[in-house]
């Protein structure tokens, strides 16, 4: 115990451990800190500046490959959609050109039917009027000197040059007496009895004479039919 008025100071301890502790409390000039989530530099030497030198070369790759590729195929869907584009306006114009051209055909044959057939009516009605100039002139007879026997020469000349000019124009007479019964060609307007079983659905009597006309049938045979009961 010191005296009082003695400026005699205690000695520091040197106990090793002390020492030791105290030198581990703070960093060496070579050691280097990691960084914190605050982005100080992080204790492996030259790391900050590798990782920032690699993203800087994955940044900077070039892409030039993929785009020349995708350019090439954009160039060839081009010329493509243009060629069709082509094809499609040719085939739509020949579409147009055809069928002016089918209306306009069936224009001509609509015409070429009607004067056909206009023309064959003016043939017709040409020799029909020579009949009728028959019947003018049977007509126009004396009857004070004209006979029954001498009119009815004349109507029966002119009937054959009718049923003639009709033939000739295409126009048949159904013959019908005798034959059997065709409900296609004919119409039965009555019925008569027959004792014979052979007879039946057999034409007894034509009662107006049907016609067809090349092929066509313009009136029917009506006609009287047997039945056999």
């Amino acid at each position: 115990m010191s005296e009082p008025g003695d400026t005699t100071t205690e000695p520091r301890s040197t106990d090793p451990g002390d020492a030791a502790d105290a030198t581990s409390g703070s960093p060496g000039p070579d050691e280097n800190p990691e960084p914190d989530s605050g982005g100080r530099r992080s204790g492996r030497p030259g790391a900050g500046r590798a990782d920032g030198d690699q993203a800087t070369d994955s940044a900077t790759v070039p892409e030039g490959g993929e785009t020349g590729d995708q350019a090439d195929a954009d160039d060839e869907v081009g010329q493509e959609v243009s060629r069709l584009e082509a094809e499609l306006a040719e085939l739509n114009d020949r579409h147009l050109r055809l069928a002016a051209e089918f209306d306009n055909f069936r224009r001509r044959s609509q015409n070429q039917l009607g004067e056909t057939g206009t023309r064959a009516q003016a043939a017709l009605v040409s020799k029909l009027l020579d009949i009728l100039d028959d019947f003018e002139r049977v007509t126009s007879l004396d009857p004070e000197q004209a006979t029954v026997e001498s009119v009815l020469d004349g109507v029966k000349l002119v009937e054959q040059k009718l049923h003639r000019v009709l033939e000739d124009a295409g126009l048949e007479p159904i013959e019908a007496e005798g034959q059997d019964f065709d409900p296609n060609a004919m119409e039965a307007m009555m019925k008569e009895p027959t004792d014979s079983e052979e007879e039946d659905d057999t034409i007894a009597r034509v009662l107006q004479r049907g016609f067809r006309f090349k092929g066509h049938l313009v009136r029917p045979a009506r006609v009287s039919v047997r039945k056999y009961d």
